[in-house]
């Protein structure tokens, strides 16, 4: 079984954690636990006929008083980056990761997760934003940890990437 790790990254609270138990766990809580330096997770997957072991690092989220700890990022297959379609700010923050990240990490996969889909009414962030990233190459996903509409999805989307990547 092939083993990829992944880096869950974002601002705080956006949903990290919350998308992770989902996937892993099949869990939801409405509790917000800060996430401090890292939780490691694991969960094999099949895609496409190839076992693989996902490694997820969930990592703290990034503010102004904060950044992510480069040494984290490093062996990463690939990075979930998570927005709060709420929180319109917190996608600017995740893309401003995602440069950092592919600036440590060149060539890893990558899966953008507007997260809290359930949220529809309270939605900041506008579709012609969402139409522009996926025409720039973003793979853009929209995910509910609540609801898990689109979570498995995402990740099953990432670790496809991951593997593409690995043939070459």
């Amino acid at each position: 079984m092939i083993q990829k790790k992944l880096c869950m990254l974002g601002a705080f609270a956006v949903g990290k954690t919350s998308l992770t138990r989902r996937f892993v766990h099949s869990l939801y809580s409405d509790k917000y636990l800060t996430t401090v330096g890292v939780k490691i997770e694991k969960k094999p997957l099949s895609v496409n006929g190839q076992e693989v072991s996902l490694i997820i690092w969930d990592i703290q989220g990034e503010d102004e008083f904060g950044k992510i700890n480069p040494a984290y990022l490093r062996g990463s297959a690939g990075y979930f980056l998570v927005a709060d379609g709420t929180r319109g700010a917190t996608l600017d923050t995740v893309l401003d990761i995602a440069r950092a990240a592919d600036a440590a990490n060149p060539g890893a996969a990558r899966v953008l997760a507007l997260n809290k889909a359930d949220l529809a009414d309270a939605w900041e962030i506008p579709a012609p934003r969402i139409a522009e990233l996926s025409a720039a190459g973003w793979a853009v996903l929209k995910t509910s940890a609540r609801s898990g509409e689109g979570v498995e999805a995402a990740f099953e989307s990432l670790a496809r990437q991951m593997l593409e990547r690995q043939r070459g």
